[in-house]
């Protein structure tokens, strides 16, 4: 494909989390181009830029200006979303972004709103979507191949030391907006609400343990009920030493089915049984980007095709929210000590 003709993408941010975005975007190179990277850190960026052959900027401005660039990759902390969305958005640029939207439901809807009015699509990274089970439990659930959602049950035991929370903003409100629920399980939160749809209330207990001395939880217990009447349960942790795979847990008229990181086992009650996907490292220890970037590729891929095609990708602004949500529900019964019920659409 002509140079010209690539899908445009700028990058801003040049932080750890943008290792797999990078890999990605190389891979898909022959219909992808970086035509620029802004970091407020000018020798991060330089460095970045020349060990990745791309163009450094000297201004998040330069970005928006340069017309061969369709969309920005968002990669900042949360803390730094609001105004560089919405100049992106008044530039028209697309804007793709990581997870979460923003520390607070409130600001976290104004952005998508934001985008909404400007008329340009907004994504957000939940990469768990794009593993070949999750694709795979998707399908059974929506066909309803799978019959209706009795229960549901999410797990993630994940592991972070006391050295990570030493990192600066590292589980403070003011830079994460939360912890183990906002900053960790959010990417299973929106897997599960994907597949089971909204949740309608929850109780909950929510709390910071012995073992990290930070301002946000990093233990959560949740019994909820959905929107579709199914009950579940939620356990999210980053206590849980050396840090072992998240598990969903989906419980059908005609089967059960089985996350397990990328593995997806289908229990039929005919007798069959099924397994799809491959085991691999989910980043649930102190090595959190233990992780293939073949999931960032495929969402990256299908938020450029929604763009181009004018259609919607899989995980927006919009669907996010939910897990923005369910999150505030559940750290207000905790507080509260009372059943609450979750903001729906």
């Amino acid at each position: 494909m002509d140079a010209q003709k690539k899908f445009g993408i700028g990058i801003v941010g040049t932080g750890m989390a943008v290792t797999p975005h990078v890999r990605a975007l190389k891979d898909l190179g022959d219909t992808i181009a970086v035509r620029g990277v802004f970091s407020r850190n000018k020798a991060n960026r330089e460095a970045f830029a020349q060990e990745h052959g791309f163009d450094a900027v000297e201004s998040y401005e330069a970005l928006l200006g340069d017309e061969t660039i369709d969309a920005i990759l968002l990669l900042t902390p949360p803390n730094a979303r609001l105004e560089l969305v919405k100049a992106a958005a008044k530039a028209g640029k697309h804007i793709l972004m990581e997870k979460p939207v923003e520390r607070t439901t409130a600001v976290a809807t104004e952005i998508v709103e934001i985008c909404e009015q400007a008329g340009v699509i907004s994504g957000v990274i939940f990469q768990f979507r794009f593993r070949e089970g999750s694709l795979a439990a998707r399908e059974l659930m929506e066909s309803g191949k799978a019959g209706r959602l009795a229960s549901a049950a999410l797990v993630v035991p994940w592991w972070r030391s006391a050295d990570y929370y030493k990192e600066p903003g590292r589980g403070t409100f003011a830079q994460d907006g939360g912890g183990v629920l906002l900053t960790q399980a959010i990417h299973a939160l929106d897997l599960m609400l994907s597949l089971t749809g909204q949740a309608a209330s929850v109780q909950a207990v929510a709390g910071t343990s012995i073992l990290h001395e930070i301002e946000v939880e990093d233990f959560v217990g949740a019994g909820l009920q959905f929107a579709n009447g199914a009950l579940g349960s939620i356990m999210a942790t980053t206590t849980a030493f050396p840090g072992d795979q998240e598990y969903l847990l989906l419980n059908c008229e005609k089967a059960s089915l089985k996350l397990s990181g990328a593995v997806l086992s289908v229990n039929w009650h005919d007798g069959r049984v099924e397994t799809i996907g491959k085991e691999t490292t989910t980043g649930a220890g102190d090595d959190r980007m233990a992780f293939p970037h073949d999931w960032h590729r495929a969402q990256i891929a299908d938020f450029v095709a929604a763009v181009q095609s004018g259609g919607t990708p899989v995980s927006t602004g919009r669907t996010a929210l939910l897990a923005h949500r369910l999150i505030d529900a559940i750290l207000a019964s905790s507080r509260d000590g009372v059943r609450v019920n979750v903001a729906q659409d």
